[in-house]
């Protein structure tokens, strides 16, 4: 498998037998990393940038820490530290990057944006996370099911939040690859984009998948083997689009509830942060607000032994460094 070269965007560019090569180089790397084996002369000398229009805690750490175990240096632009779409184009700012970098993430706004950064850079660039998808976060979320689950093909995954954006869309997208059975489950409002639905059940058929919409939490949470949620209101969105969200959502909260109407040994995925207590800035100002003590999922899910969202956040950052040392 020679992934040299090429740029990381979305899963959509990749076919079912390259996401698992990524899956298994991560779980390569990990093993090797658990056992003190240094991975640091496979990129040594080589740099990367990371562009950061979206500040993030795993996406950071992930890649620094990937680089770094890859003999990588990397260079760390915050949401002032560069010009890009500002002072300078973004067909600009990736000619002068890729003149200096052997690599670029970019984190941030549209999927456009990191789409023309590939275009111009003429070095890989990584999609560390846009509006519309999140493909870094699927091969980590994959890994963790594979880890719990020993399998990846025919696990039911249910997503239960605003299935409208990046989550929603990236899981969607990579269990149709994979041969996953994806339920959204939320409010009409919030499902995922028609067009790229249509698009994933046609993936879907090629690969043994499924893909289900419903309102309902007890069809969409019987059965599952996985069920995934992620904050109601996203990075960048006004706060007055709490209330509504709230109102709409709370019905699609993860409690118990819903752990017991799921499969055997189902178990709780999240991305983070995640808001299941008031021990957050945000946490105490929604529940003074609202009257809330916890929102997406209940802090009895979110510490109980199906919660695995630690691995999951850990396997961000030995899957973040699969991608660079296969595309670099």
């Amino acid at each position: 498998m020679n992934l040299k070269g090429r740029s990381f965007l979305k899963l959509l560019d990749f076919t079912p037998e390259e996401i698992l090569y990524l899956v298994d180089l991560a779980a390569e790397l990990k093993e090797k990393k658990k056992k003190g084996i240094s991975t640091q002369e496979m990129h040594r000398g080589k740099n990367v940038a990371l562009i950061f229009e979206k500040t993030s805690t795993r996406t950071r750490c992930a890649f620094e820490v990937a680089a770094h175990d890859l003999g990588i240096g990397a260079t760390y632009l915050d949401p002032s530290g560069s010009q890009i779409g500002k002072k300078e184009s973004i067909a600009d700012t990736a000619r002068v990057l890729g003149g200096m970098y052997e690599g670029i993430e970019y984190r941030g706004f549209e999927q456009e944006i990191v789409e023309e950064l590939a275009k111009y850079a003429g070095v890989p660039v990584w999609n560390g996370l846009t509006n519309e998808f999140h493909p870094t976060q699927m091969l980590a979320d994959v890994l963790t099911i594979k880890e719990k689950l020993g399998r990846i093909r025919g696990v039911k995954l249910t997503y239960m939040g605003d299935a409208r954006y990046n989550m929603g869309n990236s899981l969607m997208v990579v269990s149709a690859k994979l041969g996953m059975h994806f339920t959204a489950c939320t409010s009409p409002d919030y499902f995922p984009d028609r067009k790229l639905v249509e698009q994933c059940r046609e993936i879907a058929k090629q690969t043994g998948g499924e893909i289900l919409l419903t309102d309902s939490v007890e069809e969409g949470t019987r059965g599952a083997d996985v069920i995934y949620t992620d904050v109601w209101v996203s990075m960048g969105e006004p706060d007055e689009v709490w209330g509504e969200r709230i109102r709409k959502l709370s019905p699609y909260q993860v409690n118990a509830k819903a752990m017991q109407n799921a499969g055997e040994g189902a178990i709780f995925m999240h991305c983070l942060p995640a808001f299941h207590d008031l021990k957050t800035g945000i946490g105490r100002e929604i529940g003074e607000k609202f009257g809330i003590t916890e929102m997406e999922v209940t802090d009895e899910v979110f510490e109980s032994p199906a919660s695995v969202v630690f691995q999951e956040a850990e396997n961000r950052m030995h899957t973040i460094k699969a991608v660079m040392a296969a595309t670099l």
